[in-house]
Parts: structure tokens; sequence; C-alpha cells
């Protein structure tokens, strides 16, 4: 994608872990994978209302999507756009925020991540999805200009 919102040119590829899969709409818990990041909300995180600041886990949900992104290009990338948030819960100071991606599918040189963000009170085990979104990132070559993906990584 283009910093303008307009679709790529080339035809996304979709990737073989795409499929449906926990932490879906339908599944009880968050994903089986390992999460991406875990961080607590801390009162610096607060907004003036002494809630988690929304921006605070959009950052947090940037940072893990830029791993992953960073992990499959081999290099720097960019965050492009990021499709609608919704907050469906909120994060209390304290709570342990869990953030899991998934690649949906890419193009010549651009990912997009389907990430959600888990809440856990920290004296509990149970879990709820606060959030979720897709972002889209670009592989940045040395000229700091989009530049191929390179081969996935076998094995």
């Amino acid at each position: 994608m283009t910093s303008s919102g307009s679709r790529p040119t080339e035809t996304p590829r979709e990737c073989a872990d795409a499929a449906a899969s926990p932490g879906e709409p339908g599944h009880e818990g968050p994903p089986d994978a390992a999460p991406v990041i875990r961080a607590i909300a801390m009162p610096a995180d607060t907004n003036p209302a002494g809630d988690i600041f929304g921006g605070w886990l959009m950052a947090q949900m940037d940072l893990a999507a830029g791993n992953v992104a960073a992990r499959r290009a081999r290099g720097r990338c960019a965050t492009v756009s990021v499709e609608a948030i919704t907050f469906l819960s909120p994060v209390f100071v304290g709570d342990e925020v869990s953030l899991y991606a998934r690649l949906l599918s890419e193009g010549r040189t651009s990912m997009r991540i389907h990430i959600e963000a888990w809440r856990r009170h920290r004296e509990e085990e149970a879990a709820n999805k606060v959030t979720e979104a897709v972002f889209t990132f670009v592989a940045i070559g040395k000229d700091r200009r989009p530049t191929p993906l390179p081969p996935p990584l076998r094995g």
C-alpha cells in the first residue's frame, strides 16, 4: 500500500498460516502461539481519566507487527496503514497485555499482519481480547525506498 491509501498493484500471496486459527471469532481464548510481546500496563500509560491510553495499546500493537515484519523482511520495515481498531474492553493499570501476531499475506514489498491484544488481570488466569487490527508494512532498503521481500526461509 502507499501512504495515499491506494492498494498495491502487486497480487498478494496468501500465507500458509492465514487459515482460521485460535484467537479468531468463535474461539474462546487467546491464540495457541506464543505472544510476540507481553507488557504490563503502568500508571505512566494512562490517559487523563486514569484509564490505559488507547494510543499506548496501539503503539504496542505496532511494535508487535513491526517485529514480525522485520523478521520476515530480514531488515527495515515501515508501517503503511492500520485497518480499523475497535476497543472491545478496557485495559487497567497492572494488567498483563499479550500481543499475538499472524502474517496474513504478502506482496512484492508489503506484508499484512493481524494483531490481537489480550489482557489478563495480574491475579487471575482468565484473559479477554481487548482489540485487534491488521497492520500493513513495507520492506525498506538501505536507500529508504520499498524493496522486494526476500524468499521465505525454509525449515
